[in-house]
């Protein structure tokens, strides 16, 4: 060390390396070869145009380090203001790394993780997500309702209501609100999804009642007399199924609950009111009368009807079976894209115990009892370690100190430099390159693990020697990778040699301001054991520190607690939701019969979207578990625009001839449109919302088309027919 720190380049250290040579044993044998061995790996990488250079940190602990890490915490001012808060505060960040080199050219990187860079690669993925969803969900609803209703003016009054009623609606969330968050963005979709459908209903309505031969202002009244005690019972349905979430702890749940209950009041608002003065202004053209719209339909369910109900049961009662397998994800970070930055980082940081954000706070009364609450949290299997303000403060120092004093009487004259150091000259340097490569091909390097080393390094010298005139810059850059971070550990060094006695007064205040509070109170920190790399360990750890330590906090007790707030916020609002469904069904309908007939086919759709979670191995997250409380205020309408057919027509087998079976196939295909759009986001939170709706609507259309005709009397019955 005293040879490099007079003489920091290729010239000290072959010099270095001759002496050792001639008097290593083989109690140093192995530090030697290893030393030797990391020296060919920095030629290597010059040789190869890779960033590269020697730690003599390494070296002198006699370790790998791994990948070399530095952490830096900064409090970012937000912009509020701005749709994208920290943005300017990120930018400012990545403009002073690279302005300090930090670069791939340099072999380092910058890296940005915490909660502000996750919440603001969130936002952009939300916004990117959303206005991708919202603009898909409009196209493909717009194709569908070409194809369902056959008519540019039927199409364009729909769509404008739409629009309209779109647009009211987040005039609603703005006064009623105020914001959006990352679950009630979603609003607008569900809006597209569910509001077409008031549309769709009452103009294949108007273009039956045009086809029987009725003339476009009687058509408009009859279809208005016949399909809006439908629309309105299917809104206020749906609007339940939202408002149900109001109730709840679940802050995002309750906030789109408000915006798209009301939004199913507004979309009946416009659908009775605006689309009917647009059919008055531009009303459609009467076409040829098209007879029974599924008579093929209708007679296969007739033939089939206890085979289809058989198998109903059957399919219900193995979807039940699966109900205990079904997962909730609870960990918010997977909702966010794995291949960003933020979340890649933080699950990098996450997997290891000694970087991991999932660690526990506590808060104790004293230092003392910091220490007693540490020492108990310690003997967890759970906890790695433990950290509390007294650690910083080393024990023992009078020993210590006594051990650095002896290592400084001998080390500290040897680092003292004896002059100012000149850097080699080309012909220094090409002379101490060639001296370099004689000591490492000389007879007095040991044998074995050494003069194998030896050998590599000395190849590997010569392939680079090769590559470039040795007396120009390729020469010195090798000197610089070799020697450049010696002066600063030399330095670090002599600093450790003059160490001294301190206590907790003497540290920074600023720093212990991070500890311990104004009046005494002190942070306990927690590290789980051996990283946390999935939700199970995440969950363990929560709890044993818990178990300890209840008033414990820290993003492992957050994530794992507010998780109990979301599934009891989700089992409230289905309690919630059929509750004031069957109320209203039974208040209207005043059948029992009629709501059952409603409420089964949802049953088994709820069913089987439980199930196809768990064949397909979906898990139930913070934003799709929306889904099954959904279900009953969203499918719920078609039932009841079937049932209510029913009753005017007399019976099953008219109402399936009529032109409500095929409004409610494409009511249900613009929802899957709309919904499955989301399936697309990039936000995985959208993503998994798209899939679960997709899938939940699909069972409850084949449902409703299927099993619930086939629980209705197939005949009609001219007694009970009614028409408005």
């Amino acid at each position: 060390l005293g040879t490099l720190a007079h003489d920091p380049s290729l010239r000290g250290l072959a010099g270095v390396l001759e002496t050792v040579f001639e008097e290593a044993d083989a109690d140093v044998a192995g530090e030697l070869a290893n030393m030797l061995e990391r020296m060919t790996a920095i030629a290597a990488a010059q040789r190869l145009g890779q960033p590269r250079a020697l730690s003599w940190q390494d070296i002198l602990q006699d370790e790998e380090t791994g990948t070399p890490r530095s952490f830096l915490n900064v409090q970012p001012v937000l912009d509020y203001g701005s749709l994208k808060p920290a943005a300017a505060a990120i930018d400012a960040i990545r403009k002073a790394g690279a302005e300090l080199g930090i670069g791939a050219a340099h072999g380092l990187r910058l890296r940005l993780t915490g909660s502000v860079p996750l919440d603001q690669e969130e936002l952009e993925s939300v916004e990117l997500g959303g206005r991708t969803a919202g603009t898909l969900s409009v196209l493909l609803v717009t194709v569908l309702l070409v194809a369902g209703l056959r008519s540019l003016r039927l199409v364009t009054a729909v769509v404008t209501t739409l629009i309209m009623g779109l647009i009211w609606t987040a005039a609603f969330a703005t006064i009623a609100v105020g914001q959006l968050n990352l679950i009630s963005v979603a609003f607008a979709v569900l809006f597209i999804g569910l509001a077409v459908d008031f549309g769709i209903h009452m103009s294949l309505r108007l273009r039956e009642e045009l086809e029987a031969g009725a003339d476009a202002a009687r058509a408009l009244d009859q279809s208005m007399r016949g399909v809006g005690g439908a629309l309105a019972l299917s809104a206020v349905a749906a609007a339940a199924g939202f408002f149900a979430f109001l109730p709840t702890d679940y802050r995002g749940l309750a906030e789109l609950g408000l915006i798209s209950g009301a939004g199913m009041f507004i979309a009946l608002a416009v659908n009775l009111s605006v689309l009917p003065a647009l059919l008055v202004l531009f009303p459609p053209r009467a076409g040829p009368q098209r007879g029974a719209h599924a008579p093929r339909l209708a007679q296969a369910i007739a033939r089939t009807r206890r085979t289809i109900i058989t198998a109903a049961i059957l399919i219900g009662l193995v979807s039940a079976a699966a109900l205990p397998f079904a997962r909730f994800d609870f960990n918010p970070i997977n909702l966010k894209d794995p291949r960003s930055e933020s979340v890649a980082t933080f699950l990098d940081l996450a997997g290891e115990a000694d970087t991991s954000p999932y660690s526990a706070q506590i808060i104790a009364g004293s230092i003392e009892e910091a220490g007693r609450m540490a020492a108990r949290l310690e003997t967890l299997a759970q906890v790695e370690g433990t950290i509390t303000l007294a650690d910083f403060v080393p024990g023992g120092q009078d020993e210590k100190l006594a051990m650095i004093d002896e290592m400084a009487f001998f080390m500290t004259p040897a680092l003292m430099p004896t002059g100012p150091m000149q850097a080699l000259g080309a012909d220094e340097r090409l002379a101490a390159f060639a001296r370099l490569r004689r000591v490492l091909a000389g007879g007095a390097v040991p044998q074995g693990a050494v003069a194998e080393a030896a050998s590599r390094l000395d190849a590997e010298l010569g392939a680079l020697g090769g590559t470039a005139d040795p007396t120009g810059p390729a020469l010195a850059e090798f000197e610089a990778r070799l020697l450049r971070h010696l002066p600063r550990v030399l330095e670090r060094l002599e600093a450790a040699l003059s160490a001294q006695a301190f206590g907790l007064a003497d540290l920074p205040q600023e720093f212990r301001r991070r500890w311990q509070t104004v009046d005494g109170r002190v942070r306990v920190q927690a590290d789980p054991a051996g990283g946390v790399r999935d939700n199970d360990e995440l969950r363990r750890f929560a709890e044993a520190v818990l178990a300890v330590a209840p008033n414990a906090t820290g993003a492992p007790i957050i994530v794992t607690e507010a998780s109990k707030v979301v599934v009891n916020a989700f089992r409230e609002a289905t309690i919630l939701a059929f509750i004031l469904i069957v109320s209203i069904l039974l208040a209207v309908l005043r059948r029992p019969g009629d709501v059952a007939l409603v409420l089964a086919p949802l049953g088994l759709a709820a069913l089987l979207t439980v199930a196809a979670t768990v064949v397909l191995g979906l898990a139930f997250n913070f934003a799709n578990i929306i889904v099954l409380p959904l279900l009953l205020g969203l499918g719920v309408a078609s039932g009841i625009h079937l049932v209510l057919r029913r009753r005017q027509e007399g019976g099953g087998a008219a109402m399936m001839a009529s032109s409500t079976p095929r409004a409610v196939l494409f009511s249900a295909l613009t929802t899957v449109a709309s919904f499955g759009s989301l399936a697309i986001s990039g936000h995985r939170g959208m993503n998994s919302m798209g899939q679960l709706l997709t899938l939940a609507l699909a069972f409850t259309l084949v449902a409703t088309l299927i099993v619930l005709p086939s629980l209705m009397k197939p005949q009609a019955n001219s007694a009970q027919k009614t028409r408005p």
